[in-house]
């Protein structure tokens, strides 16, 4: 079955299950999730279409339910866990469909029955849904949920403690808004001293979580002071240091290592970490993780030396450790000393720089950041000779990493490939900007001083020559040429946020990617010529009028270097790059109006969403899934005042009115866009003759250049005659060389053959030496075993004596054996007649499940019988009815009739009165 179909029937038994919540309805609903579960349709479910998201959105309503049955529950539950770890699927989840709101609502349901498995298990997807992710204050019973942490984190059952610590510390870290609120209840002591105590515990994950959790709450308080004190912060960095090298789970190395990031925030504990007396030997351990085959411990790793290189001192020490050259080794049978390069930690990270596109985001990002922090500190210092040698490996593998992916892999590859490549080029341009700054020397009279200076420009010379040589301008051309056709086609299609976000993203590798051409001009023709034509596309609006209009710092500035070098062409767009900013800045003038506006119903529209889920437990928008739907419901009024009473029907519209003006904001930018494309179009008009001029002049030049080129034949067929003479004696020379290395190749063979000798000849001193020392350990050996074995003989003796006693206890064993035999072999024939008896029952059952099957066919035959005469006796009153009206009406003109024809007769004769009568009879 594929995707779409087993989507289909899951919506439609959810609806099922919705308008009768049965035990059958109920059974089909769980068959149908198990189904989903096995087809691993993650990227279907979160795509964001219509079928999928009212999947999604009935499943949350289910769960939320009630009245939903704990097992029900539970494998919603499970099949939505399964995208827990899965970045975009989380945020899917976390924001959408607010998954975290659902499950709070679970947890308050039961909160009466805390050692029930939904219970547990709610809070370990809680646990794994919010790591690294901020829960909003709006989310419904989130203060409900830590007053349930904070009253079972002293639990006797160990699960639920480690899964309410994890999840507290989930919820504190980075929120002032949760830390304040845990501060404010009445038994925080109580949270404070039960957290204290978890430190001694015997499982290090508990100590990890209680460790964050009284960082994030009383780092800056006088707890936390004596907590974290000078005394007492050497075993904590000994503790994290040993989590993160020996491991007790990847999910322990990963809150030890968020706890020591968060710890080096403070200035003074950063401080600490300085002076401890084990952070070398730590480091080097730390550092050999690097060449662990798992990428979540290399990404966790590196992101912890990126977050040490923000202190001076520790990023020194980083990059000492990383870089410096390792100690030569004295392999036994060799004089000579072996580099151990494969245990290199640089190697490392040149190979996690390199790994695949559809790996972890989030490991070649550090590897990148890491490296860009290393060569700050390396180029500047006495480590730019071991730099430079690395730089040489690094430019191989990094400068790959800039070719043009594959147009055919979507937006998700590409996206991927423009983070990576921004990242990539910010390491370049940080190498060239380092290596190009000019050293100021205050005592020129300093001979020393003066020596070192030219030693590190010349070296960082160097290093700007190796890129330099590595980079290709077709790389660089072929890298802004792809991206500025993404983001022209992006800028002609929907204008969604997706796409505005990786058009904004395109825009940034594009500049820098400029930036990096500009720094490289100089040494490199080619590149002057491709960096100037590219400045004069009016494709390249859209990257600057995006930067330009940033609230970012330094994309503006590099925006303003690239227009510094654009500005004074001759066919640079200025004029549509002027229309592209002012449209938008227009259009943020208008989102920020709209924001100012809505900002003061926000909180009421929170607080709605929040009440609506205390009743329903469901996530925001999953009830009103569609515009039109909603406008309905507003305008009957009913269901919204019976579910929501304390919200203003007036603030709900005028939240959906401003939705729509941010709409009609769009489509007005839109309409500025497109005059500016027709300014573009008016350019390119003036650009088309100015070609044709400049083809004129190209044609008077091409004269001038075939008369150039007839003088420059008749040079050549002298300098022709010149060649052929040279090539005779360069024929003499290639002679007299291949002689002189046939003689070089005999010399060298015979200084192999005697290198040869000498090591077996240290192998063979070396192997003596190996065998003098086995034989004086082996009669050593020999002496201590023959004490051994009288010792044996004595124990021998005195194992025969056992045996022979045991031998006569076997036999009494063995009769008991015989008799336990027996009597399981009589409960066995009881058991075969159980069996037997359970097997009929069973057969009775089936045929009686048979007898009820076929009854509920006749009842609905009947049913439907039912129904069918119930409509014929309703057809035939309306018939009667007609008629009794009929009848009523012909007896009125009757009437009428019978008295006309009594007055024609009251003038006639006695004979016409005689027929009058018959008539009236």
């Amino acid at each position: 079955m594929d995707v779409s179909t087993c989507l289909k029937s899951l919506l439609l038994a959810i609806r099922q299950y919705r308008n009768n919540k049965s035990a059958l309805n109920a059974s089909q609903l769980q068959k149908h999730i198990e189904e989903v579960c096995g087809l691993k349709c993650g990227g279907v479910l979160f795509s964001g279409q219509v079928l999928p998201s009212e999947c999604l959105s009935g499943l949350m309503e289910v769960a939320g339910d009630p009245n939903t049955n704990h097992t029900l529950t539970g494998t919603i539950i499970s099949l939505l866990a399964q995208f827990a770890s899965d970045g975009e699927a989380k945020e899917a989840l976390h924001s959408s469909y607010n998954f975290t709101g659902t499950l709070a609502a679970i947890i308050h349901c039961n909160r009466t029955t805390p050692e029930e498995p939904l219970v547990l298990q709610c809070l370990n997807v809680l646990q794994r849904l919010t790591y690294n992710v901020r829960t909003l204050h709006c989310v419904s019973h989130v203060h409900e949920l830590i007053s349930f942490l904070m009253q079972h984190v002293q639990s006797s059952n160990d699960d639920t403690v480690k899964a309410c610590l994890g999840l507290m510390a989930n919820l504190c870290r980075h929120d002032t808004s949760v830390q304040s609120h845990i501060k404010s209840q009445s038994n925080v002591k109580a949270f404070y001293r039960a957290l204290i105590n978890f430190l001694g515990h015997n499982c290090l994950t508990v100590v990890v979580f209680a460790l964050s959790i009284l960082s994030s709450l009383t780092l800056n308080e006088e707890v936390g002071q004596k907590l974290f004190n000078a005394k007492n912060i050497h075993q904590t960095f000994q503790l994290i240091f040993n989590i993160t090298v020996n491991g007790d789970g990847t999910l322990t190395r990963n809150y030890a290592v968020d706890l020591l990031v968060d710890l080096l925030k403070n200035p003074k504990i950063a401080d600490y970490l300085t002076k401890y007396k084990h952070l070398s030997v730590c480091l080097s351990e730390v550092l050999g993780l690097l060449h662990s085959k798992d990428p979540d411990t290399a990404s966790k790793v590196m992101e912890l030396l990126v977050s040490l290189c923000s202190v001076p001192v520790l990023r020194k020490l980083v990059c000492e450790t990383v870089l410096r050259p390792p100690a030569p080794r004295i392999q036994p049978g060799t004089r000579k000393g072996v580099q151990a390069r494969g245990s290199e930690p640089s190697l490392a990270l040149v190979h996690w720089v390199t790994s695949p596109l559809d790996g972890p985001e989030q490991c070649y990002m550090h590897a990148l950041s890491l490296l860009t922090e290393l060569f700050e500190e390396a180029i500047d210092s006495s480590l730019c000779s071991s730099a430079q040698s690395f730089v040489e490996l690094l430019l191989q593998e990094v400068l790959v990493l800039l070719h043009s992916p594959d147009s055919t892999e979507g937006d998700q590859s590409l996206k991927k490939h423009c983070l990576r490549a921004g990242r990539v080029v910010d390491l370049l341009l940080d190498i060239l900007t380092y290596s190009a700054q000019i050293i100021t020397l205050q005592h020129t009279s300093q001979i020393l001083e003066i020596s070192l200076t030219l030693s590190l420009l010349c070296g960082d010379d160097a290093l700007r020559m190796l890129v330099s040589q590595r980079l290709s301008p077709e790389v660089c051309v072929s890298q802004v040429e792809l991206l500025l056709s993404y983001c022209q086609d992006l800028a002609g299609s929907t204008c969604t946020t997706s796409n505005y976000q990786l058009s904004q993203l395109c825009s940034e590798v594009v500049l820098k990617t400029l930036e990096l051409m500009s720094h490289l001009k100089q040494q490199m023709p080619d590149m002057e010529t491709s960096f100037y034509r590219i400045l004069q596309d009016q494709r390249m609006v859209t990257p600057l009028s995006l930067a330009l209009t940033s609230n970012c710092r330094e994309h503006v500035q590099v925006a303003l270097r690239i227009l510094f070098e654009a500005a004074p062409l001759p066919d640079f767009p200025s004029v549509i790059l002027g229309d592209s900013i002012a449209a938008n800045n227009a259009y943020r003038q208008r989102d920020g109006e709209l924001s100012i506006r809505s900002s003061s119903a926000c909180d009421d529209v929170s607080f709605a969403g929040k009440s609506f889920s205390m009743m329903h437990a469901e996530p925001s928008g999953s009830a009103y899934h569609s515009i039109d739907s909603l406008i309905k419901k507003l305008r009957n009024g009913v269901e919204l005042q019976e579910k929501v009473k304390d919200v203003h029907m007036s603030e709900v519209i005028d939240v959906y009115e401003q939705k729509l003006s941010a709409l009609a904001c769009k489509e007005s930018r839109l309409q500025d866009l497109l005059e500016a494309k027709a300014l573009a179009l008016s350019q390119a008009d003036r650009l088309i003759a100015q070609y044709r001029c400049q083809r004129a002049q190209a044609e008077a030049e091409a004269r001038k250049l075939a008369s150039l080129l007839k003088d420059t034949e008749r040079r050549k067929e002298d300098l022709q005659t010149e060649l052929n003479d040279q090539l005779l004696e360069v024929e003499r020379l290639k002679s007299d060389s291949q002689q002189l290395l046939e003689h070089n190749g005999r010399l060298q063979a015979v200084a192999d053959q005697h290198q040869e000798l000498k090591g077996t000849y240290n192998q063979l001193l070396s192997r003596y030496d190996k065998g003098e020392g086995m034989l004086k350990e082996l009669q050593a050996a020999h002496i201590s075993l023959t004490q051994q074995a009288e010792g044996m003989k004595k124990i021998n003796e005195e194992l025969q004596l056992q045996q022979e006693r045991t031998l006569s206890e076997m036999a009494e064993k063995e009769q008991q054996i015989k008799g336990l035999k027996l009597d399981v072999l009589e409960k066995d024939r009881n058991i075969t007649g159980l069996q037997n008896e359970l097997r009929r029952q069973e057969e009775q059952i089936h045929e009686m499940e048979e007898n009820i099957s076929i009854l509920r066919k006749e009842l609905n035959k009947t049913e439907q019988a039912r129904k069918d005469s119930s409509i014929k006796a309703s057809s035939l009153e309306l018939q009667k009815s007609q008629l009794e009206a009929k009848v009523e009406k012909m007896e009125g003109d009757l009437s009428k009739h019978t008295q006309m024809i009594a007055m024609i007769h009251s003038l006639s004769s006695g004979k016409l009165k005689d027929v009058t009568a018959n008539l009236s009879l």
